[in-house]
Parts: C-alpha cells; structure tokens; sequence
C-alpha cells in the first residue's frame, strides 16, 4: 500500500497500474458478533466509538465493470451512524442478502470517497489506473427493466458501503465503475471527498425533476439549513433563485447559513419550539406558531417546498406550514421513521408528499459537476484520522458537528491533492466556510 501512496504523493499516477494491490488492507469495519452490543439502550445511548474498529481486512477480488480506489479520503454519513448503532436494523441483514463476497462477518463501512483507481475489472473502459474519482454511493445492477428509466427504482438498488460491503472508509474501496465521477480540480482530498452522498441527495429532492422540481422564486423551507444535508440545500435553493428559509438549532449555526446567503433564518433553540406534547400526542399550536413565524420573514407566504430529513419530530410541522398545493419532500428521518401528520392539512389543501432517496447517476453527475465548476461548495467543518472514525461518527450521532466531517484515509495530512490553485484561490472563503465552528 505504501507504493501506491508514494506515486500519489509524487503525482506519478501513470505508475499506479504497474505496482501490486496489497492482499490486505485497512479498514473501519462494525462486528456481526457485537450486532446486539447496544440492546436495551436508548439511540442516544448507543455509541459508535464501541462498535467502529480499524481492521486489516483482506481484498476483495475485482468483478466485472467493478474498480479498485485507494482512497485518500472519505466522509461520515448518517448511514454509517445507523450501521455503528445497529439500527433501524443490522447491516448484516444486508450483506448475507446480497450474498458471495459481501456475505462476511465483518462490515467495512462507508458511503463515500475521493481517491486514485488502482485496477478495473473486464468491461471497465470509461476509467483507467491512475484515474482521480470520487465515488457516489448508488450501487445497481441493470439487469431489470425498472431501473432503465431512473436507476434509482431499481429492484436491486442498494447503497455502497451501507448495504454492501468494501466502502469507503477505508484504504481501498470496491466500487462499481459507474459510481465513479471526475475529482474536482480545486479541492483537497478530504474536501472532494465529502459530497458525494448528501450533495447528490439534496440536489435530486430539491432541483431534479425526480425530486421537487425547485424553480426560481420558490421559498424553500430547509431543517437543518446548516447541516450535511441542509447546507448543500441551502446552497442549491441560493443558486438556483429560490428563497431559502433555513432552520437551525443555534446562533452559531445561524450565522453559519447567514454567512452563505441566506436572509430568513429561524433558530428553534431561541423560539423553543415544541412540536410534540409527549411521546403520543403533537401540539398543533406550535405547528401555528412555526407557521406564523415563516410567514413574519417571507411577508405572509407559506413554503412552496419543504426540505424534510429530520422525520417524526418535524414531520407534522412539515405540513402544515406547506404551502396549498405545496411539496413536502422527504428522505433520512434521522429522528425516527414512523411519521405522524393531521392528513387534513395534507388532502383539504392539495399538497405532495414525495419521497426521494440518494440520485440516480446522471443526478450525482450534475450535482459533482457544480461543484467542479465551484457553483456548490464543499461544507467540510472537522477532519478526522482513519484511527478516530468511531469519534467521527459519534459527533454526526450527536449532532455535534456542522456540514460535513471528513475522515483522512491514506492521506497523510489535510491540505493534499489540488491541482487547479486558481480555481481555489477564487472560491476560498465558500471552502473554509464551515470550518473553525
């Protein structure tokens, strides 16, 4: 592994094809023996800093249209949250699903990477050794009509490194050739690195026409305006000439959206919504009082789009406060799955429920696109060694961080990898944006 290292380093890739890919490598992995570690335990109480270890684990053999990436960098994602703690169920489920190689009793997580390929199997002719990539995280195979039309309906989708095995946090990944995208000429390795899955996500619920479908001059309200999800976001409804109304958790994270562009910011420790009674019951008057409040800062209009990833605990305040005839468009529920709402707001007012779910690749391709032309921005807050992944995690679980936290993988420090200095220097306040807070 270390002679692969060096030739990035040194930047002589054209070298990578002809130096031997280790028998083993380094990777965080969680223990189908511990799948029951956190039973009884509340999901604030569970702890990925118990189950993620660092493991040498062996390679895996190359398939066809599949590819091999060392990977320089990779990034924490709620998925890989849910994988550390078990939940909603063990991943192992997935990984004796999907059977052959993937069927171990070990799990090398991770949804995300930018690296260097280092082999491509029979039929990979798009991408060569010595190729920079970062990969998306959607893993399909095509051999059904559904997935023709929007990979993302096919039967057999799964998520890399989520509900497959050899992800991204790791020394190498196995990736099917067509999760791979060009690096971003501009950025770090942990900076390219930690977009692929959140960037790709909002960009197919908020822009495609697979998702919401934003135009310009729509309000978009946006939870967790200053989060992994919630800043790509904010980001794409500033661009594409929407009004985001971003909500956030604290002056800091305030100041953070204000920072990006954002005008009408709603800070729920301040205004100390409660949008739940108890565990049963909601209380309608503070969905009112949210929607008495968005409509003091856009001058009596209602959402035309909601941005909902939180789930049950702002689901029910998600629509109401829609707009008649407005979308709620939903994906993650990282406070919990099972969603309650008075359907009478829904059905008297004609307003859409719909769900989105990662991108398909074209979806992905556009949204990395943007952000090699540095029309989005990468959100990278805190930067992490292979080593402190469990650390890494833990923040994400607790809702410690901002953006996007980053994980080096066989890059020796933060700061390697650009190319395009120029390009950088243009855009360096939006890349540091998060970090430092």
């Amino acid at each position: 592994m270390q002679k692969i290292l060096d030739a990035i380093l040194a930047d002589e890739l054209d070298a990578i094809g002809s130096l031997d890919v280790p028998e083993s490598y380094r990777g965080v992995t969680v223990h189908a023996d511990e799948a029951d570690m956190f039973a009884g335990l509340e999901t604030r109480d569970k702890d990925p800093r118990k189950s993620l270890h660092v493991d040498e684990v062996a390679t895996p053999e190359l398939g066809p249209g599949e590819a091999l990436v060392a990977v320089m960098a990779s990034a924490i994602n709620y998925n890989t949250v849910w994988t550390s703690i078990f939940e909603p169920v063990s991943t192992f489920g997935f990984l004796r699903k999907l059977g052959g190689r993937h069927d171990l009793p070990y799990h090398v997580v991770g949804s995300d990477l930018a690296g260097v390929v280092v082999r491509v199997g029979p039929g990979v002719t798009a991408w060569k050794p010595g190729d920079r990539v970062v990969a998306h995280c959607l893993d399909v195979p095509l051999e059904a009509p559904d997935g023709h039309n929007d990979t993302m309906l096919d039967p057999q989708q799964r998520i890399w490194g989520f509900e497959t095995n050899f992800g991204g946090l790791a020394d190498l990944a196995l990736v099917k050739s067509n999760q791979l995208m060009p690096m971003p000429k501009h950025l770090t390795w942990e900076e390219a690195a930690s977009p692929g899955l959140v960037n790709s996500t909002a960009y197919r619920q908020l822009v495609s026409t697979n998702g919401a479908n934003m135009k310009q001059g729509d309000t978009v309200l946006i939870w967790g305006a200053s989060g992994g999800l919630g800043s790509y976001a904010t980001q794409f409804a500033l661009n594409g000439g929407a009004t985001p109304i971003c909500v956030v958790s604290s002056p800091e994270k305030a100041e953070i959206v204000r920072s990006m562009g954002a005008e009408l910011i709603i800070d729920r420790s301040a205004e100390g919504y409660r949008f739940w009674k108890n565990e049963h019951e909601q209380d309608p008057r503070e969905w009112k009082r949210f929607g008495a409040k968005i409509r003091e800062l856009t001058g009596g209009e209602d959402p035309d789009i909601v941005f909902e990833h939180p789930g049950r605990e702002t689901f029910g305040a998600s629509v109401f406060v829609a707009r008649k005839g407005g979308k709620i468009v939903t994906c993650a529920s990282t406070s919990g799955y099972m969603h309650q709402y008075d359907n009478r707001y829904l059905w008297m007012n004609l307003k859409h429920i719909l769900s989105s779910h990662f991108a398909n690749y074209r979806e992905a391709w556009e949204a990395n696109r943007l952000i090699a032309k540095g029309k989005i921005h990468p959100t990278v807050s805190k930067v992490y060694s292979m080593d402190e992944t469990g650390q890494a995690a833990h923040d994400v679980h607790r809702n410690a961080h901002q953006g996007k936290v980053g994980v080096l993988c066989l890059a020796p420090e933060e700061g390697l990898g650009v190319l395009d200095h120029e390009l950088r220097a243009k855009h360096l306040t939006a890349i540091n944006r998060f970090r430092g807070v």
